[in-house]
């Protein structure tokens, strides 16, 4: 963001590496400064670290430009717990106990055109897994997840429920701008990751050639897992497969929020207020 004061013009940043972000302030700012440093460069820099307020600021002495390669970016951002290698491994596993012919087919042509974008986009802007090969990770979670719970219940249709994960939020990839900065796109804003999604569903099974009930199923899975309208979705969950993978979906989500809270905070003490939590504050419990 561009300021001025008292005639000079000054920046305020947010710099970001793979252990958090931080904002800072580059007072006087030079007419090239202003022109060059856009969202995502690598940058180095040189500072102090002061408090305003409650939180900690950066106070910027010097800045050079070091890259805009998307490729070196990625290098200094948040990344999932596990390699690219680990999750496309993970996912295989899922894809390859389908056993449902048409939803076996769609997924796997989905992700042999896609799987490369999917294992580095972020599962979000914010919020949630917003990290590079966040939408992997989460995906494969709640995989992990629905294993879980099909063990406990086994009268569960896995083909649903692994098929549905897989491709509840594949939409994420046209509707997010990439792992770097990632922002709405025009189709992003305008129709949203589960449209998106379910329209990719439903490209895939014409051009295979595929209809009838299980199509339909998938779609409804896509289209209904953020559970209630006024969460985004079309339509309500109607089988018990949908309703277990809005339950699955909002826990990993809720979890990893609360885990990224938690993170930076003493023991014996709350986090800030977290919006998507209905701006509740959560405790750290103290080590014993």
């Amino acid at each position: 963001m561009i300021g001025r004061n008292n005639k000079a013009t000054y920046l305020t940043l947010v710099l970001q590496d793979d252990s958090g972000t931080i904002d800072a302030k580059l007072w006087n700012a030079k007419p090239e400064q202003v022109e060059s440093l856009k969202m995502g460069c690598v940058v180095e820099v040189t500072g102090d670290v002061i408090r305003y307020g409650e939180e900690l600021q950066l106070k910027i002495e010097k800045i050079d430009i070091v890259s805009t390669d998307p490729e070196m970016q990625i290098q200094y951002l948040k990344q999932s717990p596990l390699s690219v290698e680990q999750l496309q491994a993970g996912l295989q596993s899922y894809i390859d106990q389908l056993n449902d012919e048409a939803i076996a087919l769609i997924v796997s042509t989905l992700f042999e055109r896609h799987m490369q974008a999917f294992l580095r986009y972020p599962a979000a802007s914010r919020n949630h897994h917003e990290y590079v090969s966040g939408l992997s990770y989460h995906t494969l979670c709640m995989l992990k997840m629905a294993e879980a719970v099909c063990g406990i219940h086994p009268s569960l249709n896995k083909d649903f429920l692994y098929g549905g994960i897989l491709l509840h939020d594949l939409g994420k990839i046209i509707e997010l701008s990439g792992p770097v900065v990632p922002e709405y796109t025009l189709e992003g804003k305008l129709l949203g990751h589960i449209s998106i999604g379910a329209n990719l569903v439903a490209e895939a099974a014409k051009e295979l050639g595929l209809e009838g009930e299980s199509v339909t199923i998938l779609k409804h899975l896509v289209l209904s897992h953020h559970g209630k309208m006024e969460f985004g979705s079309p339509v309500l969950p109607q089988i018990r497969e949908a309703e277990v993978i809005y339950m699955i979906d909002n826990l990993d989500a809720k979890i990893n929020m609360l885990d990224k809270a938690l993170e930076n905070v003493e023991p014996g003490h709350f986090t800030k207020r977290i919006f998507p939590l209905d701006n509740r504050s959560f405790y750290k419990p103290k080590e014993k």
